[in-house]
């Protein structure tokens, strides 16, 4: 049973930083495609950033973050990153990590972004970040 689960979150000023972790257990070594979401309160689940196991597929971005936030992965440990520098108050929100076991190009093709939630199978419990101004 894969099982996913975030650290890192917290409260920041604008222009701080924080780095979000989240441990990949189970069977890890079958999550390929990965990514980070955020929802903050009256808003849809949205995409910040995407990745690959073997890195075969492009890391992707969100327009919104790209150039701030970093995503990584340590596959000896089986653990995802997303290093958020550069914070705004609009960044805050609750971010899940997200996984699935097909490949990234399985599951978008040449679609470029980092998906809709539906297209990730495996989800942790979320980590709140604030950003305050």
């Amino acid at each position: 049973q894969e099982q996913l689960v975030e650290s890192g979150g917290g409260s920041v000023q604008a222009g701080g930083s924080l780095r979000l972790s989240c441990v990949i257990s189970g069977y890890a070594y079958n999550m390929y495609c990965m990514a980070w979401f955020r929802q903050a309160p009256g808003k849809e689940r949205e995409g910040v950033a995407r990745i690959e196991r073997d890195s075969q597929s492009p890391t992707t971005y969100a327009g919104s973050v790209k150039g701030r936030f970093t995503i990584s992965k340590d596959n000896a440990l089986n653990i995802l990153y997303l290093q958020m520098d550069s914070l705004k108050p609009e960044d805050s929100a609750i971010y899940y990590c997200a996984a699935d076991s097909r490949r990234c190009s399985t599951i978008f093709g040449r679609t470029p972004g980092v998906g809709r939630p539906t297209q990730y199978s495996f989800w942790g419990q979320g980590t709140q970040v604030t950003v305050s101004s």
